[in-house]
């Protein structure tokens, strides 16, 4: 079950520790390394959450998965979530670690969603807008493809959405045409 307050509270201490000890980019690193393992393998998200597998047998893969990838820090951090039983909030606590740590160095983070792909000189033209139109120092931009919006784009930061999708416009046709109240005078 996702508990924000929990991974807030886990990512926060792990930030004021590796800042403490002069690791931040480090462990931001490690954090990225873990939010993409959890995005790719969801066979890892499920082997946290597994009730069946022991705490000990976790650890070691876990341990597995990473070594070599991970500092120090982030591995004893790892084996402490799995000795307090709160290794299945791993991944949500990668993911509050990076927003954590994106708020604290002024990284807005950007999600472009098409229905194709764009060229990287797109990319750059969307990343300038944005940065000029709201004021925002860097930009970190994340693209998706969601064949379903037929074309336009998506585009989502700081809790605002542009939709100039296609989808979106003829969803706005459909209701206009569902709600015309001439039809019924006509019957």
């Amino acid at each position: 079950m996702p508990n924000p307050r929990l991974a807030g509270r886990y990512a926060q201490s792990l930030i004021d520790l590796a800042t403490e000890k002069n690791q931040l980019e480090e462990v931001y690193t490690d954090m990225k390394y873990l939010q993409a393992v959890c995005k790719a393998s969801k066979d890892f998200v499920n082997l946290l959450k597994s009730p069946i597998i022991k705490a000990d047998q976790k650890n070691s893969i876990v341990n597995a998965v990473t070594k070599g990838k991970i500092s120090e820090l982030t591995t004893s951090f790892n084996t402490l979530l799995v000795k307090k039983g709160r290794e299945s909030d791993l991944p949500e606590i990668a993911f509050a670690f990076v927003d954590l740590y994106n708020e604290r160095k002024g990284i807005h983070r950007v999600k472009l969603t098409t229905a194709t792909a764009v060229s990287d000189e797109v990319k750059r033209s969307i990343e300038t807008k944005v940065k000029t139109a709201q004021g925002l120092g860097t930009v970190e931009l994340e693209t998706a493809i969601d064949e379903k919006l037929i074309g336009g784009f998506v585009l989502e930061f700081n809790n605002k959405l542009v939709d100039a999708s296609i989808l979106r416009e003829l969803k706005d046709i459909k209701k206009q045409f569902s709600g015309n109240l001439f039809v019924q005078k006509l019957r």
